[in-house]
């Protein structure tokens, strides 16, 4: 629970400075920049020699076929600052992902405006705060995250567009089957029949009905549908409602009959 509330955290203080700030490039330090032109400069040292000449392969490889530039920085002692914007001619068609590990999130982002067309700004957080913090990091490694929110975007820029996030993360499952659950109790402990004679309750189920299902739909479903088309965590966010549902229905008939008062003889 510690961590799920970290991760949200992450995300609305991401989200704070995302609107408010875009990366800070006061210095101005040309020096550090290479002479031959690459879109890969990786003064941090985050990825290897293999996948650093794999990347720098693929973003031109992107660049020539759609237009699209994506330039990765990492940097940790020192930094190039505002002379990377002339070196790489950085535009509307831009994406500026910067690796700078002495922050809390590893992971920044100077988005050009022509990629809010198609990717929302919430898209951006959402990259930033699944990839970038340091569970993510600890266990796929700063390479690992750079070249995963990279492949998203590509990803994004192939289907030509996304409102949020390719893939569904463990954090987000997890929140979606606990959502699942909850709306299943709700839904049970409102079926429950309050009079004798009756099996189901519709009136208490249709009244709580925007509540559970907003839980297991909206909370519960989209997230999946939006991000996989993996069938299975529909499955078992579907049954484990089903079985929420029967549970509460069971416990509440329990409590019910529990303060039924006694016929009169």
């Amino acid at each position: 629970m510690l961590s799920k509330t970290n991760y949200l955290l992450g995300i609305f203080l991401s989200l704070v400075i995302f609107i408010s700030n875009k990366p800070v490039l006061a210095i101005n330090n040309p020096n550090l920049l290479p002479e031959t032109k690459t879109p890969v400069i990786d003064l941090a040292k985050t990825l290897s020699p293999n996948q650093k000449k794999s990347l720098e392969e693929n973003l031109n490889k992107l660049e020539i076929e759609s237009g699209w530039k994506i330039k990765y920085l990492s940097q940790f002692e020192s930094a190039p600052g505002i002379a990377i914007k002339d070196y790489w001619n950085l535009d509307d068609t831009s994406l500026l992902i910067i690796a700078d590990p002495r922050g809390g999130n590893l992971l920044n982002f100077n988005v050009g405006e022509a990629y809010f067309s198609f990717m929302p700004r919430l898209f951006w957080v959402e990259l930033q705060t699944r990839f970038g913090n340091q569970y993510y990091v600890k266990d796929h490694g700063e390479d690992g995250a750079v070249l995963d929110a990279i492949n998203s975007v590509k990803v994004c820029l192939d289907r030509g567009g996304c409102q949020v996030v390719p893939g569904l993360s463990k954090e987000q499952y997890i929140w979606s089957l606990c959502t699942s659950i909850l709306g299943g109790l709700i839904a049970g402990f409102s079926a429950a029949p309050r009079k004798e004679g009756k099996i189901i309750s519709i009136g208490f189920l249709a009244l709580l009905s925007p509540l559970w299902g907003m839980l297991f739909g909206i909370f519960g479903l989209a997230p999946i549908i939006t991000r996989t088309n993996d069938i299975l965590p529909l499955l078992k966010n579907g049954l484990a409602f089903v079985a929420a549902g029967i549970a509460g229905y069971i416990l509440s008939q329990t409590i019910f009959s529990r303060y039924e008062q006694p016929k009169e003889g």
